[in-house]
């Protein structure tokens, strides 16, 4: 009988991220039907049934639950031997930690340097993506350790609450109120931020600028002018040096931070960046 590959496996990882078939097929860049034959194939092979497909997407089985460990280990070890490889001379291993843009400014890029001085035998691969892709990341293995504001529950993660992450507007001008006027840039915070940004803002159906990523909106407002939400940590130095502006009586936004990884990683790989990543949480919680 033919063995499991690797492809099979991402593709079944694939699927268990994305919660159906169509968007796995989107991720992965190949066609739904051939998402559909890998699956078929690798159900035949293991003789079982791993997903329940229905109208709200796909339900593993309890083989599906079962064999998603033995998936990830499968992926997780050619991605480790991959990083083994071509970790530098000199390391014991490479870590692989993911985040948005937003968390990694002033934020986890303030830990790196502690990281790496007392984890000097480990290698860093720093990535940036959204929940999506970061999520996929983690399930396939690709990344040990992520940092986002809007997880997934999916088996063998854990998810752990690290800060609230403080969101206000702020603008290049003095204003007498909060408006989102026509140089207002909506950044894509995720889900919940529009949940809230819509119910405060009803009569706002969209700006002439969206940016996916926080670091481009705030320099666009910076060079150009403008207004926006941004998180407190980010603005706070173009606020003291007079660059920016809080916006009198804008509602405050809050936003959970966590940080996701395997629940059997190695400690002594993902050990040491767990620990500077809850100290820099600390520091984020703390007054003032």
């Amino acid at each position: 009988m033919d063995s499991v590959d690797t492809e099979q496996a991402r593709t079944f990882l694939a699927v268990v991220a994305a919660g159906n078939f169509v968007s796995a097929a989107e991720r992965l860049h190949v066609t739904q039907s051939t998402v559909s034959t890998r699956i078929r194939t690798l159900e035949t092979l293991l003789g079982c049934r791993l997903f329940v497909r229905n109208k709200g997407g796909t339900t593993l089985t309890a083989a599906g639950r079962h064999f998603q460990k033995h998936a990830s280990t499968l992926v997780r070890t050619v991605e480790q031997a991959r990083h083994d490889v071509g970790t530098a001379k000199g390391f014991r291993a490479a870590i692989t930690i993911g985040a948005r843009m937003g968390l990694w400014e002033q934020f986890l890029i303030r830990q790196l340097p502690e990281l790496l001085a007392k984890a000097a035998d480990l290698s860093v691969r720093a990535e940036i993506g959204v929940e999506a892709d970061l999520m996929e990341g983690l399930v396939e293995g690709r990344l040990h350790i992520a940092v986002m504001y809007t997880p997934e529950s999916r088996p063998g993660l854990k998810v752990e609450f690290l800060f609230n992450d403080r969101l206000i507007l702020v603008s290049t001008r003095k204003k007498r109120r909060a408006e989102l006027d026509g140089n207002y840039v909506y950044i894509d915070w995720g889900p919940e931020f529009l949940a809230r940004h819509s119910t405060s803002f009803p009569e706002f159906f969209g700006s002439a600028l969206t940016a996916g990523i926080g670091w481009l909106g705030l320099q666009h407002v910076l060079e150009n002018g403008g207004s926006g939400y941004f998180p407190f940590r980010l603005v706070r130095p173009h606020l003291e040096d007079g660059k920016l502006h809080l916006a009198p009586g804008g509602p405050e936004f809050t936003i959970p931070v966590y940080v996701v990884y395997p629940a059997d990683s190695d400690p002594s790989i993902t050990g040491p960046a767990l620990v500077s990543i809850r100290r820099a949480a600390d520091m984020e919680k703390a007054p003032g």
